[in-house]
């Protein structure tokens, strides 16, 4: 969620290009500084990974947002590792909008053939 600000920006251009976009849960609440900081104890009460999970059975195609964090460029946390493999599993398209990040476990993300935006949110279709 440390992109909650970004999520919403790309949320309205997608909306501009007719595309029907969810974004997760308290996004606007973290983008307005209202939460800060994940809770696990939030995501176990209201099962947010089951939630999720349920969210992009209903969908065509997930978006990642991977930008620069904790000093690794195009950053991708664990929640956005869980959800490309939900996405993956389900037959869903996988967009990247920056290409995959140097990690421990990039080989994975790329096994999953997510499409590389380049920050190109026209590519999207």
């Amino acid at each position: 969620m440390a992109f909650a600000k970004e999520m919403l920006e790309i949320k309205q251009k997608l909306e501009k290009q007719n595309h029907v976009v969810i974004v997760p849960a308290n996004t606007e609440k973290y983008a307005n500084g209202i939460i800060d900081v994940e809770n696990k104890w939030e995501k176990i009460e209201f099962d947010v990974i089951c939630a999720y999970f349920e969210e992009i059975k209903k969908t065509d195609a997930i978006l990642v947002i991977n930008k620069d964090k904790n000093n690794i460029k195009n950053y991708i946390g664990g929640n956005s590792l869980i959800e490309i493999a939900f996405a993956h599993v389900l037959n869903k398209k996988v967009f990247l909008l920056n290409p995959v990040p140097q990690m421990d476990y990039s080989d994975e993300i790329e096994a999953m053939k997510p499409v590389i935006l380049n920050g190109d949110l026209s590519k999207i279709r």
